[in-house]
């Protein structure tokens, strides 16, 4: 078992930034691959990145490109995602998730790959 708990989310102006974390237990993190998903009101879980085991491959949803970056601390067992240049569109619910996978390059934009995933953080973006 894993257990996620997100934080840093919160409200923000447009333009503003924000750096979620999630901590995880439960398992070795650096077995891990890593996800961030979010679910606005009313709509399906979006993806927005995925870090794969080793940190060394990254994706990210074309709406979070350029603005969002993943990365992970296997010493804190933590993944974060910094977000800048925040717009009202980006005001949704973040989670994020994990699966446990041998291979260190492994990383999935579906969130059927995932097993594991933390309660969400609230991120409201104002105009």
């Amino acid at each position: 078992q894993v257990q996620l708990v997100e934080s840093g989310g919160g409200l923000v102006q447009a333009g503003g930034s924000l750096r979620l974390s999630c901590a995880a237990s439960g398992r070795t993190f650096s077995s891990l691959a890593l996800g961030w998903f979010r679910q606005a009101p009313g709509k399906e879980h979006e993806f927005v990145a995925a870090l794969s085991r080793n940190g060394s491959r990254s994706t990210y949803a074309d709406s979070a490109k350029a603005r969002f970056t993943i990365s992970r601390d296997n010493a804190l067992n933590t993944v974060y995602l910094q977000m800048n240049s925040l717009k009202p569109e980006d005001t949704a619910i973040y989670y994020c998730a994990a699966r446990v996978t041998p291979s260190s390059l492994f990383l999935s934009l579906d969130k059927d790959s995932y097993d594991y995933w933390g309660q969400g953080t609230q991120v409201t973006v104002s105009s």
